[in-house]
């Protein structure tokens, strides 16, 4: 799940409306599992109502079982800012869905969608090298029967006049889930960090840390990523 790109230009649309697309190739590693390729597009577009960004991950199966693509999660997000303040209003919708190796058919699977609102404070340093960025939201998940929430933070540091990035988010929500032993939380944080090799090419990594998303209990994922923003 990508926000760095959202955290960036939130923090400098004020003074400069543009839109930014970036495309990531991911070459993860997964416990246990056949290393795969994973690949995300971020798009980002403000307004003199605030601001539109989504992002779209794909998975590429690497078993024999399974072609293409894997798996697909995306998030769409809209913020309503009609002050002079580093607190908006914060609207999102989530989902995805995947496949899995069965016989005689493949397996299918859907990421329970879900809706939340909330609010987001900004913090950024005047030249813009430092942003975070502070998230609370109800959460409206498909088919759950209970209330819940998601608190999300977002940050962007920038190094030896922008050559290399340090940036991530971490999200943790409520959400029952029926493991080995019966969970009712789930935090993801995917920090980065990029060599900006040019204007547009980044090389860098990712680790991607878990905790009762996909499996019961902890997991680390690395990557090795390439990022071109246009």
């Amino acid at each position: 799940m990508k926000k760095f790109l959202l955290v960036f230009v939130l923090a400098i649309f004020s003074t400069a409306a543009y839109a930014q697309l970036d495309l990531q190739l991911h070459y993860l590693w997964v416990k246990n599992e056949k290393a795969r390729l994973l690949s995300t597009v971020e798009y980002f577009h403000p307004d003199k109502f605030g601001s539109t960004f989504f992002f779209i991950d794909m998975e590429y199966a690497t078993a024999n079982q399974l072609h293409g693509v894997n798996s697909v999660y995306g998030e769409i997000s809209r913020g309503l800012k009609f002050w002079k303040s580093p607190f908006e209003i914060h609207l999102e919708y989530d989902g995805g869905f995947g496949q899995f190796p069965a016989s005689p058919y493949n397996g299918a699977y859907q990421i329970n969608d879900a809706w939340l609102f909330g609010g987001q404070y900004t913090w950024a340093s005047k030249d813009f090298s430092r942003i975070f960025t502070l998230q609370l939201m109800y959460k409206n998940i498909r088919f759950a029967k209970y209330f819940s929430y998601q608190l999300t933070s977002v940050w962007n540091l920038n190094f030896f006049n922008r050559k290399f990035t340090f940036e991530g988010f971490f999200d943790f929500w409520r959400e029952k889930k029926d493991w080995p032993e019966s969970t009712g939380y789930v935090f993801l944080s995917q920090p980065q960090l990029w060599y900006n090799a040019s204007k547009h090419l980044s090389l860098g990594t990712e680790i991607d840390i878990e905790n009762n998303l996909a499996v019961y209990g902890w997991r680390v994922n690395p990557t090795l990523g390439a990022k071109w923003t246009f």
